[in-house]
């Protein structure tokens, strides 16, 4: 909609709007006022069903400029190693986004250790296998720890901020759902209605079948890809020379390149899918989309890699490869994700300020150029790609630990510049996004737990395959076989057990929850034994009455 000087015009009034919706250019007088009685009203599903409709076009609330200069001040302005002002946070973008950056910053700590310890193993020659076996331990119990330790501060901060207990409330028809107009059976609203069997019908004879062409692409893409390879060391053996040495990266390069092209353009195709599947609650959406989106970038980014290290055999080009991709894909998202926004956001803003200089209007410039300004900022879709990252990240530290220790240094030096470009992204580059209560990372606690125990056999599948350990069975590979599958059996269940015996929530949260059910549990006896009180009391005043009669 063309937003017009007299729209906020605020000369008459000290009202300072928090929320802004934009509507579509032809839409009616009569309409307008029915949704200003609806908003005064407190009617949620007005909004919503306009949305659908696209007769509203966006709604967002606006940033509170002297807040968020407090929050930059404490947050990412000044470069300085410090710890995140998470409460701050949640204050203003709410429980979703601070759990982020909280476990953001809990994994970059978390890295650290195996950073370190990874340093020195990179001293020593590459071809002795049995030096990283003590690491790949390490690694495998290291995983399983972090991931146990955040429940347990994750529970704390959720409990701090109130949302530990948060019960799932009933969730409304998600906008863009559509069908025909019904009366929904549990709740007894008009809503739209629309058959399971044909969101099923869509999801298993379209989606399902996409993906897996998408999936055999991907592995086409591959093998393309080790063509290069094949041609560029050929190459390099034929002359010998600094340049082909230098050109033995570049197949990798490409690759990393056109993994992350091809993640984005499947990242569109899977949301256009998952929303023609017409899922009706917000979450069975949000469901659909993370399982059709983390299976292929799982095998889009990691297929190469088991195929090096499984198929092909070859330390070296694995080593090579995952350095490569690890690198690459850290400088585009960094680049693709913040840099490049934020630039274009900066100009967009140059020339809004040009045009309300020209402007000279009787008007509150400050409100309305603030209002044009964030009007064409970009929408946060959630935490999604963020999370997204952090897994693939974790996957590239953990599941070839044992053949490059260096990659969780290059993760660490990633995170820490990433603090300070998810900061900027928020506040910056992306319109407020309205605030989301969270009791946890939800499904994402689980995939890093999946991804943990596929690191387990992969490492111990690397270490069986060493040349040191094969020298211990030189005649017997089914007896090696039998004892790398013992072990990685031992450490799978060494894992379970850590993961049993760390608590979930600590123990004075624990308390404090065991108190706080005490409490209610009194308290609803006390009203019970209220009302029987009373109750015993009326008894003899009816029998009095009765005998009287």
């Amino acid at each position: 909609m063309k937003v017009t000087l007299s729209a906020l015009n605020t000369s008459e009034s000290s009202f300072t709007p928090l929320v802004v919706i934009e509507l579509a250019q032809d839409v009616k007088e009569e309409t307008k006022e029915w949704l200003k009685n609806r908003i005064i009203a407190k009617k949620k599903d007005g909004v919503r069903r306009l949305l659908t409709s696209g007769i509203v076009i966006q709604v967002f609330p606006l940033h509170d400029n002297e807040a968020l200069k407090k929050l930059e001040d404490t947050w990412y302005t000044r470069f300085a190693l410090k710890y995140q002002p998470i409460d701050s946070i949640r204050g203003y973008f709410g429980e979703t986004i601070a759990l982020y950056f909280g476990f953001l910053e809990y994994f970059t700590f978390a890295l650290i250790p195996m950073a370190v310890i990874g340093l020195p193993y990179y001293l020593f020659v590459w071809e002795d296998y049995d030096k990283y076996v003590i690491f790949a331990s390490f690694n495998l119990i290291w995983s399983t720890v972090i991931l146990e330790v955040w429940k347990r501060g994750c529970a704390d901060m959720t409990y701090r901020w109130g949302t530990l207990l948060m019960k799932r409330k009933f969730e409304e028809p998600r906008p863009g759902f559509h069908g025909v107009l019904g009366i929904n059976p549990i709740t007894g609203k008009e809503e739209p209605l629309y058959p399971s069997y044909k969101r099923q019908l869509r999801i298993y004879l379209v989606s399902l079948p996409f993906v897996c062409l998408c999936l055999y692409f991907s592995l086409y893409v591959m093998m393309i890809y080790f063509d290069l390879e094949v041609w560029a060391l050929g190459l390099h053996e034929n002359s010998g020379s600094e340049w082909t040495s230098v050109l033995l990266y570049v197949p990798s390069i490409i690759y990393a390149i056109v993994i992350e092209i091809m993640n984005r353009l499947y990242r569109y195709a899977a949301e256009f899918l998952t929303s023609w599947e017409n899922h009706r609650l917000e979450s069975a959406y949000q469901n659909h989309l993370i399982l059709k989106v983390l299976v292929f970038n799982f095998l889009n980014c990691f297929a190469s890699l088991f195929y090096i290290a499984f198929v092909l055999k070859d330390m070296k080009l694995l080593r090579q490869s995952l350095a490569t991709l690890l690198i690459t894909s850290q400088i585009l998202n960094q680049i693709v994700e913040s840099l490049l926004p934020y630039w274009l956001q900066r100009k967009h803003g140059v020339r809004v300020k040009r045009k309300m200089q020209a402007l000279k209007a009787d008007i509150d410039a400050t409100l309305h150029e603030q209002v044009i300004l964030e009007k064409e900022m970009g929408t946060y879709l959630g935490t999604f790609d963020d999370y997204l990252e952090l897994f693939l990240q974790f996957g590239y530290v953990s599941l070839f630990s044992c053949v490059y220790p260096l990659a969780a240094a290059f993760a660490v030096l990633n995170n820490f510049t990433e603090v300070n470009s998810d900061a900027l992204k928020m506040c910056r580059v992306f319109k407020r996004p309205f605030s989301e209560p969270s009791a946890n990372i939800g499904v994402w606690q689980l995939a890093f737990e999946t991804m943990s125990v596929i690191s387990v056999v992969t490492n111990c599948a690397l270490i069986g395959m060493s040349p040191q350990v094969n020298a211990i069975f030189p005649e017997s590979k089914a007896d090696l076989i039998l004892i790398v599958v013992a072990v990685e059996h031992a450490l799978l269940a060494l894992k379970f057990i850590l993961a049993f015996a760390i608590p979930d929530k600590p123990r004075h949260i624990q308390m404090k929850l065991a108190r706080l059910e005490f409490e209610s549990l009194e308290a609803l006896k006390q009203q019970q034994m209220k009302l029987v009180t009373e109750n015993l009391k009326e008894e003899p005043k009816e029998s009095g009455k009765e005998k009287a009669t």
